[in-house]
């Protein structure tokens, strides 16, 4: 019988989780589920097979990780063998300059990604309790740590700099760029699908409540939108995206804000929903003939293709564009906005396989090509796992699926 690699993909508030079935070298996806942590009761979300179930927790989101989890996989036990469990992979966001590929979690690793946490506050903590929480619950099972921030490593040290003094780059004040995961699964992806124009100059922007944008020449990150934090480059859902740094010491030194209250304010209350003042989610904008969401959806399309232009001058021309993530595969409107702004680059888009979601959504005459290709960052995590871990099935017992809930 096939092991069983689960992945954990860890946000500021929620976690996606994969099971995937290692059959030979390959790997085949067989469950989703994810939790909510900012809701009241928690939700689990599972998709197994044609089963699609949603399940209110006990657990409260303030409750120890290592019960939430307990319940979850006693949610999961009925639904797949979890005897069979193999390994667990993580999403990390930030590896800093410590890590550049993915690695087998130890003690050592715990302590590196926990000195990281103060670059990615609301990140990595929540990645470091699932962590513990799971070796608690599974002692035996190895995990690894897949790192947002590796992919980027391949960036220009030019590139990466900031234009401070020096001894603060050394300190780690630099660009290290995100959602590095999401960029490995598009690109593997394209080059299945286009392999001379995967080894181009690619531009990938990857477009949910979280965004940013990758240059890539040959496959590798030259550069992206996203640098230091999550907060910079393009406007996000309710993240701020860039902005003038005099506007924070007028908020710090004129308005008296207090570090708490400015963090939230950048992270949770700007982007499309400060700008609507009614949402952040790009559904509920694209249809309202309100004026202010009528102004996010522009200004939210305008700061994109402003960034592609940027990335371009990077490459020097760019020979692909592609769309990922949930408004980059699912809202056509907002392909079409950003496609139109690039009109003057020969950019011409298709209507009708734009509106259908189809591959390639240019027209042939169109002198920029731009596609839509789903992301998969589970798989890229559950690949680096079966990499990075020489695998020798210990799977749980029985009794320990049992005992889920008395840990």
């Amino acid at each position: 019988m096939s092991g069983l690699i689960l992945t954990f993909n860890t946000g500021s508030s929620t976690v996606k989780i994969g099971a995937f079935e290692q059959q030979g070298t390959a790997l085949r996806k067989s469950a989703r589920a994810g939790i909510d942590f900012a809701a009241s009761p928690l939700n689990f979300h599972l998709e197994h097979g044609t089963n699609r179930l949603d399940i209110a927790l006990q657990a409260q989101a303030h409750d120890d990780i290592v019960m939430i989890m307990g319940e979850v996989f006693e949610k999961l036990s009925p639904h797949m063998d979890l005897s069979r469990i193999t390994a667990i992979g993580h999403r990390i966001v930030h590896g800093g300059d410590l890590f550049d590929e993915p690695v087998k979690i130890d003690d050592q690793v715990i302590a590196a990604i926990d000195q990281l946490a103060v670059f990615a506050p609301l990140h990595q903590p929540k990645s470091l309790a699932l962590i513990r929480a799971v070796r608690r619950l599974f002692p035996q099972i190895p995990q690894s740590a897949s790192f947002d921030t590796a992919f980027h490593r391949t960036m220009p040290e030019i590139v990466r700099r900031f234009a401070i003094p020096r001894v603060m780059h050394e300190q780690g004040i630099k660009r290290y760029g995100f959602h590095g995961l999401s960029y490995q699964s598009v690109i593997n992806d394209f080059a299945d699908r286009e392999p001379a124009l995967s080894k181009g100059k690619v531009i990938i922007a990857h477009l949910g409540s979280g965004a940013s944008l990758c240059a890539l020449s040959g496959g590798k990150s030259v550069d992206t939108s996203m640098s230091f934090s999550t907060l910079d480059g393009i406007p996000m859902a309710t993240r701020c995206g860039n902005i003038d740094a005099g506007v924070l010491l007028h908020l710090l030194t004129q308005k008296n804000i207090s570090n708490d209250a400015l963090t939230d304010l950048l992270y949770h209350q700007c982007g499309l929903l400060g700008v609507s003042g009614m949402s952040g989610d790009c559904r509920e904008l694209i249809n309202n003939s309100a004026a202010p969401a009528i102004e996010a959806i522009e200004l939210f399309t305008l700061r994109i293709a402003g960034e592609i232009c940027r990335l371009a001058s990077v490459l020097g021309g760019f020979d692909a564009l592609i769309f990922t993530a949930g408004i980059g595969e699912h809202q056509p409107a907002i392909r079409a906005a950003i496609c139109r702004k690039l009109s003057w680059l020969g950019a011409k888009i298709d209507e009708k396989a734009n509106h259908a979601g189809a591959f390639r959504i240019t027209t042939p005459a169109s002198r920029i090509a731009a596609f839509i290709l789903a992301t998969d960052e589970e798989r890229i995590i559950a690949q680096d796992t079966c990499k990075i871990l020489n695998i020798s099935p210990q799977p749980i017992s029985s009794q320990q699926v049992k005992d889920f809930r008395n840990e």
